[in-house]
């Protein structure tokens, strides 16, 4: 007998043995659904008994000043009003302001397209919201930012600062300025706000 076939004799009984070692087959374990990553939430300020009240949200675009206002002003769900929350700033598509179409130019034909209809107001048209390095500037369509009670531009201020703040971690604290047609400037940093 060579040595070759020895060695190959030798190695069946090894091969089979650690094969069967003890470990029953088993078939596809259905352990749940994929995983999908981190879902990014940002936390909002809405107004419960006279004081500012965070509410986590999900977040469908990427967490920062100007997406975490616009969830703001989508007010609080009918479940946390229930539980007692309100918001004191105007609502996206409600309070807002609808634009009104100009009244067409006098020279207009019956052929000529009319000017652009009616839409609902959003976010955008309540408040522009521009981040710089470690200040947020919310400019307001309002006459002023007086025209709102404090507790509503408390809102937004703790709302954008810790938005802007998640977005880019380890940075410097965030100041906000929030800003009405008039140009009178409010300020303030998420150190005065509550965190639960």
């Amino acid at each position: 007998m060579t040595a070759r076939r020895r060695a190959a004799l030798l190695a069946v009984p090894a091969l089979c043995g650690l094969a069967s070692c003890g470990i029953p087959a088993t078939g596809v374990v259905e352990a749940g659904g994929p995983a999908g990553g981190v879902v990014p939430t940002v936390r909002v300020y809405f107004v419960a008994d006279g004081k500012p009240a965070p509410v986590p949200r999900r977040a469908v675009t990427p967490i920062g000043a100007a997406s975490a206002v616009e969830v703001l002003l989508q007010g609080p769900t009918a479940e946390e009003q229930a539980a007692g929350l309100k918001s004191l700033l105007p609502l996206t598509g409600a309070d807002l302001p609808t634009a009104v179409p100009a009244d067409p130019p006098a020279t207009e034909t019956p052929w000529t397209p009319a000017t652009e209809a009616p839409r609902a107001a959003g976010a955008t048209d309540f408040a522009k919201v521009t981040t710089r390095g470690d200040r947020v500037s919310i400019e307001l369509s309002l006459p002023s930012a007086g025209a709102l009670p404090d507790l509503a531009v408390t809102q937004l201020i703790c709302t954008a600062a810790e938005a802007a703040q998640a977005a880019n971690p380890g940075d410097d604290p965030v100041t906000v300025m929030v800003a009405g047609r008039d140009g009178r400037r409010l300020e303030g940093t998420a150190a005065r706000c509550p965190a639960t």
